[in-house]
């Protein structure tokens, strides 16, 4: 029932049947259920933008009384656009940007916070701040306005079971200090135009005006289905700042470096006089002259503005944006100095647990674990972002596909992507097709292996976390995208049913010639391959959910489209069409080829691997498989010297030049050829980063037995020259470990299992694997590499 609250223990027995404690008394608390128990209206500032402008953010504020004695107070709040809600002058709770991006004509996500220590009897005050965010602010290189025109807000108060306060006509607004917000262009906030103490009772608002009231918007107010974001962490810069070059005559500033291309804002202190207005630019590189390198931003302003207002110490720390940035340029028109302490950079994500860690014996490869980490922390920031810096910022499919099995590795995501099919299902086009970004703001573009995140993604969610109610309550969206995809294939090869090639995004920015942005292989031969793979996906989901009609037609299907593969990309003597590694490396990964075929394929994908000097051709598309289909398939010494492959294309080039996160493009800097397009060339952009989960589930072995950890399966595969490996895991059991060691021509492994689980553990050499209950083990065997 709506706001019941449910209380549990647990307690738990050894193998001798010995209970242990009773533990402490845990809750939850369900939210509202209905919407008929929204009493509050939607209300908002009479001030609003346009289409290219923006308007000062509004404060809103309401006083009430309270007489009976507090048992409890909750507060229920959303807005369209982003809040900061605030009771008695203190901020409610420590979340950022709620509530969340989703597409706000279908749900809206609202926040419960237990506010009973922030009231007290008597005269009490409520307050918010709005924020432009994703509803009326910048989306993409876009216009504003995409879903309204101003912010607003819904809240109400419930204090011992009853509503006492909720948005109405009876609030008053008026315009605050930040003069403009927005998620790609930034935020302007001047000091002067303060209002001290706005959010508590004893303030005078008689000059403030009414707020205006909007109807209902008929979207779904939905709990929050995800993590929240928040600051998770705060970096300070490395070394002294530096003069900044090449600014504009009057202006003096600095450049500070954070040392890590993060995602976030930063806290400025600076001491200064009344009316200096400081300004924030923000970058991920700098130029060869040292001064800010910009241009890949594209049309995204990326800077922040603060005027003070007052003598001395002003400290800014903007409210409603983030930027993706190693280095800030702080300049004025004034000659100052910075203080020791003016700059500490505030990391922004969604706010998962960490479960992953990857380390051995070779500093580059654990700089490409630290760089995959931060790729994900900086995009997994309410939706699964391509990149977090330029005017883009949004949940392309394919970079998460790619990118997801990783991430579970690194990071707990089960909420954040139960949250983010649910912006996939709102997404679905009428034909049952799914567009390839996420909350969908780019109108009806589709294409193959961006959209088969649909089923990808929930595949996984329920591989790592046994989350089967994701793929029952999703079930219908995955099976009318499959019939999509069946009703546009006739011959069983999935075209455009108008022509006999696909738009799409081919294997994006792939290095094989052809087109510069997707490759060679061809983009008809892509998408057959990720037709027959998601409907081998549904057949296992449709065997999860017990549903056996669908397994025998879907296996019946898959089989004809594997056929119809092989019949138009598969020649007599074993050639796949093209003879790109990423044609291949389809062809291998999702079992397409017939089996005297396999031979004949891992033969070419080597011949044209080592015909490049060892070096790797394949894009968004093709990277991500290519290492299992060599480690797989005899192959292992080829897949090691593709990981060690310290010129470009690799995964390594952009290591040995200092990046700290993974690079959109191979080549996305040069020392002959500079920067590259400035059209495309983020550095942040996570979807080669995908070859972390190699680097867990070959080199250390940690590998899914059956779903959630409940069986897992241990078996390193050591090569390239590494002598150490270690692995740990969080599961929903607990910790998996492996970590092994090579000296002296032997092999030594260590091994946890978590309780309630079994482990099948491969030994290098070994033909026969040793099947392990919950403990800690060792084996030690000779090697001879």
């Amino acid at each position: 029932q709506s706001r019941q609250v449910v209380h549990w223990k647990v307690r738990s027995w050894d193998a001798a049947g010995q209970a242990s404690p009773w533990s402490e008394w845990a809750t939850f608390e369900m939210g509202l259920l209905d919407r008929t128990e929204w009493v509050g209206q939607w209300i908002g500032s009479p001030l609003v933008g346009g289409p290219r402008t923006t308007c000062p953010c509004p404060l809103l504020r309401k006083t009430f009384m309270l007489q009976t004695p507090l048992k409890s107070a909750r507060l229920y709040v959303t807005a369209l656009g982003l809040y900061e809600f605030y009771l008695n002058g203190q901020r409610v709770g420590r979340d950022v940007f709620r509530p969340g991006w989703t597409d706000y004509h279908k749900r809206v996500q609202y926040d419960v916070y237990d506010v009973t220590g922030l009231l007290r009897a008597g005269q009490n005050c409520a307050g918010a701040i709005l924020g432009d965010g994703w509803y009326c602010g910048h989306i993409a290189a876009d216009d504003r306005q995409r879903y309204g025109d101003r912010p607003k807000l819904l809240a109400q108060l419930v204090v011992n079971d009853e509503v006492v306060l909720a948005t109405d006509v009876s609030w008053k607004t008026a315009a605050g200090p930040i003069l403009e917000s927005d998620l790609i262009m930034g935020e302007s906030y001047d000091e002067r135009r303060e209002l001290p103490g706005w959010n508590t009772a004893r303030y005078d608002d008689a000059a403030w005006w009414p707020v205006v009231k909007f109807p209902d918007t008929g979207a779904a107010l939905v709990a929050r289905l995800g993590p929240p974001v928040r600051v998770t962490q705060e970096l300070k810069p490395v070394g002294k700042p530096v003069a900044a070059k090449g600014l504009s005559w009057g202006w003096h500033g600095w450049i500070f470096d954070l040392g890590q291309n993060m995602v976030g804002r930063v806290r400025l202190k600076v001491r200064a006089k009344p009316g200096v207005t400081f300004r924030l630019r923000h970058a991920e590189v700098l130029d060869k002259d040292g001064s800010l390198y910009t241009a890949n931003l594209r049309s995204a302003r990326a800077t922040d503005y603060f005027t003070t207002g007052k003598d001395g110490l002003a400290v800014y720390e903007p409210q409603f944006t983030f930027h993706g940035f190693r280095y800030v340029e702080v300049a004025c028109r004034e000659k100052w100095e910075p203080l020791s302490d003016a700059m500490t950079g505030l990391v922004l994500h969604s706010d998962m647990e960490p479960t992953g860690e990857f380390e051995c014996s070779d500093k580059l490869i654990n700089q490409l674990q630290h760089n995959i980490q931060w790729g994900q922390r900086g995009n997994y920031l309410e939706v699964p972002t391509d990149c977090p810096q330029r005017d883009e910022r949004l949940g392309w499919t394919g970079d998460a596909q790619v990118f997801i099995r990783t991430g579970t590795f690194n990071f707990n995501v089960a909420g954040f992507f139960t949250k983010w099919q649910t912006d996939l299902a709102d997404a679905q086009l009428p034909n049952g097709d799914v567009p390839f970004v996420a909350p969908n703001v780019l109108g009806h573009g589709i294409s193959p292996v961006w959209s088969d995140a649909l089923l990808i993604c929930p595949w996984t969610i329920y591989r790592c976390y046994a989350d089967r109610q994701l793929l029952a309550q999703h079930y219908e969206s995955l099976w009318r995208f499959v019939e999509c995809l069946r009703k546009q294939s006739p011959d069983f090869i999935r075209a455009h049913p108008d022509r006999d090639t696909w738009g799409g995004f081919g294997d994006w920015l792939a290095q094989d010639g052809g087109n510069n942005w997707t490759g060679r292989t061809p983009k008809v031969l892509i998408a057959t391959a990720f037709f027959a793979y998601s409907v081998q996906l549904l057949t296992e989901i449709a065997g999860v959910l017990g549903k056996q009609d669908d397994v025998v037609r879907y296996k019946r299907l898959w089989r004809q489209i594997r056929r119809a593969f092989q019949k138009r990309y598969v020649t007599a003597k074993g050639l796949v069409a093209s003879g790109t590694q990423t044609a291949y490396v389809l062809a291998l990964r999702f079992d397409l080829l017939p089996e005297r075929a396999r031979s004949v394929a891992i033969r070419e994908l080597v011949r044209d691997i080592e015909k490049r000097g060892h070096r790797l051709s394949t894009g968004f598309v093709g990277t991500a498989y290519l290492p299992y289909v060599l480690s797989d398939n005899g192959r292992l010494d080829v897949a090691y010297r593709l990981l060690f492959q310290t010129n470009w294309p690799s995964w390594l080039y952009a290591v040995t030049q200092g990046a700290t996160t993974i690079w959109e493009r191979w080549d996305g800097w040069t020392h002959d050829k500079g920067f590259q397009d400035v059209a495309m060339n983020s550095f942040n952009h996570y979807a080669y980063g995908a070859i972390g989960e190699w680097l867990y589930s070959r080199v250390a072995g940690i590998e899914i037995g059956a779903p959630g950890y409940k069986e897992i399966r241990i078996a390193p595969q050591p090569g390239g020259g590494l002598t150490r490996v270690r692995a740990r895991l969080r599961t929903l059991h607990g910790n998996v470990e492996s970590a092994w060691v090579i000296k002296g021509g032997k092999f030594r492994l260590a091994v946890t299992v978590p309780p309630n689980t079994r482990a099948t553990v491969q030994l290098p050499g070994e033909k026969n694997p040793r099947r392990v209950s919950a403990g800690r083990y060792e084996w030690t065997v000779r090697y001879d590499g």
